[in-house]
């Protein structure tokens, strides 16, 4: 169950760096079968075998009434790993409302706020989730032309009205990294293909990103660092 080294210092170190992982926490783990979450469920399962666990996780898959089945690869894998499994349901068509468009944004909306619900009901004051650092700046990149507003999604973040805290422990890792290691394990990654994607401005985003960095997961990284390095005496 060996991991790579690269990936696993990465996701230990933002770990380290903010305080993901304290002693007495359960931990949910968002499982979508594709790259980046079996990423991130391996971590997990390797990090609990340690000697000085002292937390519990679990992951969990959320099937919407019309994304196909879970991988069948994945569960074996996650089996073969020890990981507490399991996988919910969401009626994300159901809950429209009369006139609302179908798109990206409702259905993660909807699966994540299955999590959530699934955390509290279940006593988990965590949730871990697979946005990696592309993600990250893309969202950046995003709420900055479309929104007119410096944020992103954090490493870390509580919630005000919830006794959760939400999780990215892949936040300094770059994608080519986690495709890079797919490929090496064999992950059978899971690509959302439905009828109703609409993620034009995240496919734009992703072209301004590489424009900017040229695809180097260093500059990436400096990019990232500059939200935690802002100079306001020479900001509007």
């Amino acid at each position: 169950m060996a991991s790579h080294p690269k990936l696993q210092s990465l996701i230990d170190k933002a770990v380290f760096d903010y305080a993901m992982i304290e002693d007495g926490d359960r931990i949910l783990v968002g499982a979508s079968g594709g790259k980046d979450s079996t990423a991130l469920v391996e971590y997990f399962a390797l990090r609990s075998l340690r000697p000085d666990c002292k937390f519990s996780y679990k992951a969990v898959a959320v099937q919407s009434d019309f994304a196909p089945a879970f991988p069948e690869g994945i569960a074996r894998l996650f089996c073969e790993l020890g990981v507490p499994f399991e996988i919910i349901g969401a009626d994300v068509i159901a809950r429209l409302k009369k006139g609302q468009k179908m798109n990206c944004w409702w259905c993660s909306t909807q699966r994540r706020t299955e999590l959530l619900h699934y955390a509290i009901e279940h006593k988990f004051n965590k949730i871990a989730l697979g946005h990696h650092l592309d993600d990250i700046l893309e969202t950046l990149l995003m709420n900055m032309l479309e929104r007119g507003e410096l944020s992103t999604m954090p490493p870390k973040l509580s919630y005000e009205n919830y006794p959760v805290t939400i999780l990215r422990p892949l936040c300094y890792v770059g994608e080519k990294t986690l495709v890079d290691y797919a490929r090496l394990k064999g992950f059978a990654s899971s690509v959302c293909t439905c009828d109703y994607q609409d993620n034009s401005g995240r496919k734009k985003a992703r072209l301004l990103l590489e424009g900017l960095t040229g695809g180097n997961d260093a500059k990436k990284m400096r990019l990232f660092l500059s939200l935690k390095n802002i100079r306001s005496e020479y900001l509007p």
